[in-house]
């Protein structure tokens, strides 16, 4: 890298320290994952170290990132709109989450299909968390009650649905890699049924 790409060479070196915190990995630990020595991994991390494209690949897959997520640049778009889709009475608000991670806000304002043939089933995992009033998750043939401030965990192979109890209410879903596949498939980003 020159010199006039100071800041993402600063940018990288702070990702990848970050990267290896967030997993829990001591510099011994990425440095084996990525094959190469701790002395080197912390002469990179602390700038001491130029930032070779080959090491950058290698350390990208060993941090579960792509090497285009680990030189990305800020973006402009910090603050986003509500994206309306009125059919099924809801707004969202996409998230960016950690690589392989879908996390979107969500705005629900009809209960979930009363028809098991709407629910979805897929490959994957699915997080949610209800920030504002009562969301209800349909699981198989079970109806679960989620409150505000409460979550729900489930793998998403049980056909699934979720929509709005008794009026709007909010939730923060995350999407596990294979869950956010199953969605895409469909043409949807959410969490199920006719409330995606």
């Amino acid at each position: 890298m020159t010199q006039s790409d100071g800041e993402l060479d600063s940018l990288v070196r702070k990702r990848i320290r970050a990267l290896r915190v967030a997993q829990g990995w001591s510099l011994e630990e990425l440095a084996t994952r990525a094959n190469v020595s701790q002395s080197t991994l912390s002469r990179i991390e602390n700038g001491q170290r130029r930032l070779a494209l080959d090491q950058l690949v290698t350390l990208a897959r060993a941090l579960d990132t792509t090497l285009d997520q680990l030189v990305e640049t800020a973006t402009d778009d910090v603050v986003t709109s509500p994206m309306i889709d009125a059919a099924h009475g809801l707004m969202r608000w996409p998230v960016k989450g950690d690589p392989g991670m879908t996390v979107v806000r969500q705005r629900m304002t009809q209960p979930p299909p009363d028809n098991p043939a709407r629910m979805r089933a897929h490959p994957g995992r699915e997080w949610l968390v209800v920030l504002s009033g009562t969301a209800m998750l349909m699981l198989g043939h079970k109806r679960f009650r989620v409150e505000t401030n409460q979550a729900a965990e489930f793998p998403t192979m049980l056909p699934h649905a979720i929509g709005a109890e008794g009026g709007p209410c909010e939730i923060l879903g995350i999407f596990d890699r294979d869950a956010r596949r199953g969605h895409q498939r469909d043409g949807t980003t959410g969490t199920g049924g006719s409330a995606p």
